[in-house]
């Protein structure tokens, strides 16, 4: 079985703080439907999400996870932006 290389490419920020911007596998969030995660080759997509954890897993290395209060997130040929605590 050929391994998976296609990522995400993220941007995660707040008004004056970037958390994270580069490649993941999976962004982990949560709307007030529930928790999703956006993968490779998702759909396009776009939310309002609550307070939660956000959870970026990347290619190499460990996650990065940071609380928010509220944000939106967008996604479109695997360029997820996330905007958060406005």
């Amino acid at each position: 079985m050929a391994k998976k290389t296609a990522t995400l490419n993220v941007i995660a920020r707040a008004p004056f703080e970037l958390y994270y911007q580069g490649p993941a596998e999976v962004v982990s969030a949560e709307n007030k439907i529930g928790p999703f995660d956006i993968l490779p080759e998702h759909a396009d997509f776009f939310s309002v999400l609550k307070p939660c954890v956000i959870t970026i897993e990347k290619p190499e290395g460990d996650p990065v996870s940071f609380q928010i209060n509220n944000g939106i997130i967008t996604v479109r040929d695997d360029e997820v932006m996330l905007f958060c605590n406005m």
